[in-house]
């Protein structure tokens, strides 16, 4: 009788164990379409290195994931509770929490560049909230119903395989499909070994676009091997930036601004909040965005605005006098207020295209046909770079998505209004906000490199310590320094130099 029931159980088991594999592959399957997201986050490769790593490192690590929540989950359930019925039905809540949990994690990181941490927990929150009392039916709506398709996914999967299990059984298919995950994986990691050890940027700048992702890394692997040269590996990684005895590099020739419009660009910069405050109260078709982004150091701010350049050019430029590359007769520029920029001045015509005035006293906009900027200088220096205010009679301004820097404004004003968009590409590292495609951008202030990527910001200082913050709320997010970013933000800094 013992044995009869022992063997009963040990059949039951049996089942479940059978089961769970084939319910594990339709979980993949699900898995699989809802990371798809990740992919489509940020740019894709553009080698065919990097397409195939990122292929095969989505159908490894996705299903990875899914077999390791099976693993820790269902199976020591079905072991301990052998009981067909309700361990599909715990199994199936159970899937639907971890593919809705995945799902929430897809759309953070789809728009704030970062997966669910609990260092980012305030961030996440204001854009569940955000999302939720912008629009509540219909956020409510979706969100129930994705649940509800997950859910019924995972019973009509439960069901299914339960009861077509001994069909199940007879294909072949199942050890094939996971011989090629298991290739997949292998693959993966060989390839991010070998491109880390070469510096192949399309492939590891993808490190941290799936959730739990901790990929080989090469330097203590070949190190361990002697097959990697320490000094050569430290020399490649050194993210140590400095900007003394640096050459700026004229961009030579000048691409032609065949289709040069006549436009008048007002840019007021105020020294206190007070009086951008009384400027917009006398200016009321001005349009605000909370995502402007600048240095605490004003010269710094005031360098950017006027060249479209970090402030890692400045004294190269102010050493040697050097006119913005973009100005021409027609492209001329009037700054008042900054003495420091005041030699500019002598190539400006009484009807210059572009004004910068930097000043507290009442001003007046050149016409009612003239595009302006209006923003106050950081007075909160805790931080190397904040985030203000900025005004803008462009309503377009105003709806850009992600942060705005000096650098843009004077990019925008003469790509788009005064249309020399490939000069103004040429000549700086600012965008023209018309033209934005992604949320990315460098900079430098104080000795310290500022490279953000949506809401994160990191801050990398001249002795190579680093630290991430949000550009949202100022507090610190507990990630990893992103070499692969870091590194392509480094060469866009240095793009001007000899």
């Amino acid at each position: 009788m013992n044995l009869s029931q022992h063997n009963q159980f040990s059949s039951k088991a049996s089942q479940l164990l059978s089961w769970g594999h084939w319910f594990t592959f339709a979980n993949i399957g699900l898995a699989l379409l809802i990371s798809l997201s990740y992919l489509f986050a940020d740019s894709p490769p553009s080698s065919f290195i990097g397409i195939t790593y990122m292929l095969v490192t989505w159908l490894s690590h996705t299903s990875f994931i899914a077999f390791l929540a099976f693993v820790l989950t269902v199976f020591p359930l079905s072991l301990i509770f052998p009981y067909p019925r309700h361990i599909r039905g715990m199994a199936a809540v159970i899937a639907t929490l971890g593919a809705s949990l995945l799902t929430l994690d897809a759309y953070v990181y789809v728009n704030l560049g970062y997966h669910l941490n609990t260092s980012a927990l305030p961030e996440i929150i204001y854009l569940l909230w955000h999302r939720l009392t912008s629009s509540p039916a219909l956020t409510t709506i979706l969100a129930g119903g994705i649940m509800l398709l997950i859910l019924g996914f995972q019973l009509v999967a439960s069901n299914f395989t339960w009861n077509h299990l001994g069909r199940l059984k007879q294909y072949k298919f199942a050890r094939y499909a996971i011989s090629f995950l298991v290739i997949c994986f292998a693959l993966s990691h060989s390839i991010h070994i070998w491109a880390d050890a070469n510096l192949k940027f399309d492939v590891t700048k993808q490190d941290n676009v799936l959730p739990l992702s901790y990929p080989t890394t090469a330097k203590s692997l070949l190190a361990k091997n002697d097959l990697l040269d320490i000094e050569s590996y430290k020399q490649a990684h050194n993210v140590k930036i400095n900007n003394q005895n640096i050459s700026y590099q004229l961009p030579a020739p000048l691409e032609k601004c065949a289709d040069y419009t006549q436009a008048n660009v007002d840019i007021f910069v105020f020294d206190n909040n007070e009086g951008l405050a009384a400027f917009v109260a006398n200016n009321k078709n001005l349009h605000k965005t909370e995502q402007f982004l600048q240095p605490t150091n004003h010269d710094d701010t005031l360098f950017s605005l006027v060249y479209g350049l970090p402030a890692f050019y400045k004294a190269a430029i102010l050493n040697e006098q050097t006119l913005p590359a973009w100005q021409s007769q027609r492209r001329s520029i009037q700054i008042d207020g900054v003495k420091e920029l005041s030699f500019v001045n002598d190539q400006a015509h009484s009807s210059s295209a572009i004004r910068i005035i930097k000043s507290n006293d009442k001003v007046a906009i050149k016409d009612d046909n003239t595009h302006v900027f209006a923003f106050s200088l950081a007075r909160d220096k805790a931080e190397v770079v904040t985030t203000s205010t900025l005004y803008s009679s462009d309503k377009r301004i105003s709806k850009v998505d992600g942060l705005i820097q000096p650098s843009d404004l004077i990019a925008t004003s003469v790509g788009q209004y005064l249309n020399c968009k490939a000069i103004a590409k040429q000549t700086m590292l600012g965008v023209n906000l018309y033209k934005k495609k992604d949320d990315m951008g460098v900079n430098y202030s104080q000795g310290v490199v500022i490279a953000y990527k949506k809401d994160r910001i990191t801050l990398i200082d001249s002795d190579g310590n680093f630290k991430n913050i949000s550009a949202a709320e100022g507090f610190s997010i507990e990630q990893g320094l992103d070499i692969p970013f870091l590194v392509q933000s480094i060469k866009k800094l240095k793009a001007f130099t000899q």
